[in-house]
């Protein structure tokens, strides 16, 4: 990438990489902040709606109740900016709940999300086969036993099947394993901007990027070396894209 008009090609920033994570009290923000902390940045955890004017990175992590989360992010006066900053063009990464936050609608107690994204987020069905033919094509595992009912929430390690390019994608092996825990999923209407499939009683969206917006239904902070590797490739990302 060329040098900022700002600054020559090889002279340091000026300033520190400002990451901020999201505190709307539904998230495991520490966890998030310290596997952001071992790529040497030091993120800034705030509900403070003001923060993301001045980031050159957000992240939305995610836990529990989407109809809970979206009232204590309007209660915050959050929708707006994060709205502002997605149409910014600055890099966004949204972990578990913060993917299925970005889309039109839950069926989680039938509420609307923040309409970043078209889409509806659906509730994983109970079932002991998996539907390897759904619209998302080949998923990576099936789940189990096929003789053995399959447990909603989806909990444990499973794979990824990439099937996009992304730079936060750099070194992440096909078929890696990472974390889950959810029992709802993201079905986002342009499956072209699925760069991630996993299986799980059906194939879902495990991984969604396009433009400036990067999300995940895993949790990269709790998948180990691999996961590390993404938050890495995150902040190389959004540090070019500051540059």
């Amino acid at each position: 990438m060329a040098a900022s008009p700002n600054r020559a090609a090889g002279e340091p920033r000026k300033r520190p990489l400002s990451i901020v994570i999201i505190d709307y009290e539904s998230g495991n923000l520490r966890s998030v902040a310290k596997a952001l902390e071992t790529t040497g940045v030091t993120p800034v955890v705030t509900g403070d709606a003001s923060a993301l004017a001045t980031a050159d990175a957000v992240v939305l992590p995610g836990v529990g109740s989407g109809p809970a989360a979206m009232d204590a992010l309007r209660v915050r006066k959050l929708v707006g900016p994060l709205h502002d900053f997605v149409k910014s063009g600055k890099p966004f990464l949204g972990v578990c709940l913060g993917l299925q936050l970005l889309l039109d609608h839950t069926e989680e107690g039938d509420a609307p999300c923040l309409g970043i994204v078209p889409g509806t987020v659906k509730r994983l069905p109970a079932g002991s086969k998996a539907q390897s033919s759904g619209p998302l094509g080949q998923a990576a595992l099936t789940g189990g036993d096929s003789d053995r009912p399959l447990k909603i929430p989806h909990m444990g390690w499973n794979s990824v099947r990439i099937q996009g390019d992304h730079p936060v994608l750099k070194g992440i092996p096909q078929d890696g394993y990472f974390y889950f825990v959810h029992s709802y999923y993201a079905a986002p209407n342009d499956e072209t901007a699925v760069a991630g499939v996993t299986e799980y009683s059906v194939p879902f969206c495990s991984l969604y990027a396009r433009d400036n917006v990067v999300a995940t239904q895993f949790h990269p902070e709790k998948s180990g070396d691999v996961g590390l590797r993404f938050y890495h490739n995150f902040v190389d990302w959004a540090s070019s894209a500051s540059a």
